[in-house]
């Protein structure tokens, strides 16, 4: 509390690698009385260093970004940093970015549709322990949970697809999700991107941005070393 009894504005940190959006973030919010930026990074790694050095109560961050994505960031800033409240402000709303965000440490998710006062509140609600979910995320996350899933008795084995699924184990290793543990497999069996993408029925980008996560969590320099990692660990 201040002198004059008010809250003390919320200290944020902003990080998004599109300068002009993440200056405009800047002005945006730091123009209300009851948000203090302390600070603004243009990719994940120059997050968590500010983080570190700032302590602020909540954190804005966008899921794509160099250095760092913001999956990793959320990750490492929910185990090494676990009182700064992380909300997401990405142009994602399909349900492997949202699960991904959430499963990592995400309190909050919103689009970047969302106006000022949206933004302000996910803040304010993610610094108080609470989650705010943007429309379209809690849609989505409704969709993926009615989806059918397919039971071991559904269908007979002779009906079965003669391409047997990738084989995967329950506990990935080195913190991949399932997505990114399907698209090393495929990898590994000597799919280029485009083809991948259109195994998945994904986009050429979508594919890139999990192959660069994969990257980076399992320490892998290129394709030829992510396809020994895989195999190593009989993901591939």
């Amino acid at each position: 509390m201040t002198a004059t009894g008010s809250a003390a504005p919320l200290r944020i940190v902003i990080a998004d690698d599109q300068a002009s959006v993440r200056e405009g973030l800047v002005l945006l919010l730091g123009g209300l009385p009851d948000i203090d930026v302390v600070g603004d990074a243009p990719d994940g790694a120059r997050a968590l260093e500010l983080v570190a050095e700032l302590r602020p109560d909540a954190i804005l961050l966008d899921l794509r970004m160099p250095v760092l994505d913001g999956i990793e960031t959320t990750r490492r800033l929910a185990a090494e940093h676990p009182g700064v409240a992380v909300v997401v402000l990405t142009t994602y709303a399909d349900d492997h970015s949202v699960l991904d965000a959430l499963q990592a440490g995400a309190r909050s998710y919103l689009t970047k549709d969302a106006d000022r006062t949206d933004i302000a509140r996910a803040l304010h609600a993610a610094a108080g322990g609470l989650s705010v979910l943007d429309p379209r995320v809690q849609a989505t996350l409704l969709a993926a949970a009615m989806a059918p899933q397919p039971g071991p008795a559904s269908t007979p084995a002779s009906a079965q697809p003669e391409r047997q699924p990738v084989q995967q184990p329950v506990a990935l290793p080195d913190g991949l999700t399932q997505r990114e543990a399907e698209i090393l497999a495929l990898i590994a069996q000597g799919l280029n991107n485009p083809e991948i993408a259109a195994r998945l029925v994904v986009s050429s980008h979508t594919v890139k941005t999990h192959i660069n996560r994969i990257f980076a969590k399992t320490g892998s320099r290129d394709r030829a070393a992510a396809i020994n990692y895989a195999k190593l660990h009989g993901l591939g």
